[in-house]
């Protein structure tokens, strides 16, 4: 399904992107 693929692009670009805050805290 495209929304599922979507949903799970937008999830790891949100993990990615908090990964990358919480690294810059450290």
């Amino acid at each position: 399904m495209v929304l599922l693929s979507l949903l799970l692009s937008v999830a790891a670009f949100v993990y990615l992107l908090y990964a990358m805050l919480r690294a810059e805290r450290f």
